[in-house]
């Protein structure tokens, strides 16, 4: 049917170009990119079809630009860095394909990520006649469909969503990141925002914790709220929402060796001079770590990820829960990873799919919550991502307790 371009040969990437090579009736030709094409040919080796790869700088809008003029695919997946969301949407504006990412731009130099610099590029996909779809990952993506799927379903009016992130997986590592450590890091220990009555509320960083039970055996967790960029398109998407929250779990190992390294400044973004040389203290302590890549083989338990909204129906107040429960040696036996990057890598698929099969293909900039969830939730179920919701009591309440700011 298409050909499509990965860009980014990590954890999501791979999983990317295994799904996508599954489906050879809808994916008929793929190519997929990296700035170290060694990491793109590695990837295919392990694939059931033969793809073709490349070596490209996502950063260089001339160079990538000149790739899609010269394979002309219909849609790029863009799985690199955040950072590069915007040169990548600026060379498919300039070569007239589609667009497709799992997070939303930001900038290198600052450790805040919202949508208005891509929610500005709105006119230029219109006029082009270009679909840009953006946060097609799990959260942000899955846990969009989620929101959108329980409000058409389930509800008149939704008026409270807490979004919850349970890892339940053990990688035998004292400190490690389950997806790009630097991007991993500078997320956690951003400022807190939440959406209450019409406003963001800025809070310290993990200053609120929840203890959840999650369902099918998974565990009791303890979750904390953070800030995640879909708050800030649901809160618009559904202006009946009068409350919004994020919430992931962290086991105390993780939580301690990150206080630590803020406390010595190794989690800093601003360069500093060593010996003569500019580093950056986060970009360094990356390197350090263990790569999120390699974490499959040794990754054992079950992610828990889903979606709590309270609203009403026929003037009755509901609270329903949708969630999808994945499991990290499950996911390494079929895609040689673990289950962060299968979560995000399948709704990529998805959400590409979505694209080249005509469900979602319009002009402009969208995100996920603004299309149809009914196909895609379909898809995922039938793709590797079996969701199951349940009605829970109206009395239903995280409780909230004063956690140790870090």
């Amino acid at each position: 049917m298409s050909k499509v371009i990965i860009i980014g040969a990590g954890g999501v990437g791979s999983v990317v170009a295994h799904k996508c090579a599954q489906l050879d009736s809808v994916f008929t030709d793929i190519l997929l990119a990296s700035r170290t094409e060694s990491k793109c040919k590695a990837i295919a080796e392990q694939l059931p079809r033969p793809i073709r790869t490349a070596q490209v700088d996502a950063d260089n809008v001339a160079e990538l630009t000149a790739l899609l003029e010269a394979e002309k695919p219909e849609l790029v997946i863009n799985v690199a860095l955040p950072y590069q969301d915007l040169s990548i949407m600026d060379a498919c504006l300039a070569a007239g394909v589609h667009y497709l990412d799992t997070a939303n731009y930001e900038p290198l130099d600052t450790a805040k990520f919202e949508y208005k610099w891509q929610w500005a590029y709105q006119e230029h996909f219109q006029q082009a006649g270009l679909t840009a779809l953006l946060g097609s990952g799990f959260d942000p993506g899955a846990t969009n469909m989620f929101t959108a799927y329980l409000a058409k379903h389930y509800f008149d009016e939704i008026e409270e969503l807490d979004i919850i992130d349970v890892n339940g997986g053990d990688h035998g590592y004292p400190f490690a990141t389950n997806f790009n450590p630097e991007i991993n890091i500078r997320e956690v220990s951003a400022e807190c925002r939440h959406y209450e009555n019409g406003e963001f509320v800025t809070t310290p960083p993990m200053s609120k914790m929840a203890r959840f039970s999650c369902p099918e055996e998974v565990g009791d967790y303890n979750i904390y709220r953070l800030y995640h960029e879909e708050l800030e398109s649901l809160s618009k998407h559904f202006p009946s929402l009068k409350r919004a929250q994020f919430w992931m779990s962290f086991g105390d190992s993780y939580l301690k060796h990150l206080e630590v390294l803020k406390n010595v400044g190794m989690t800093g973004i601003e360069p500093v001079d060593y010996n003569g040389q500019e580093i950056v203290p986060i970009q360094f302590l990356a390197k350090l770590l263990p790569d999120p890549s390699t974490l499959g083989p040794r990754t054992k338990g079950k992610t828990c990820i889903g979606t709590v909204v309270r609203g009403k129906k026929d003037g009755q107040e509901k609270v329903m829960y949708l969630y999808n429960i994945c499991d990290h040696e499950a996911c390494y036996a079929e895609v040689q990873s673990q289950a962060i990057s299968y979560t995000t890598g399948v709704p990529a698929m998805i959400g590409a799919k979505m694209i080249l099969e005509g469900h979602w293909k319009r002009p402009g900039v969208w995100n996920m919550e603004q299309c149809d969830p009914d196909p895609f939730m379909a898809d995922m179920n039938a793709y590797g991502l079996p969701w199951k919701v349940v009605e829970l009591d109206p009395s239903f309440r995280l409780d909230v307790q004063k956690g140790e700011d870090l």
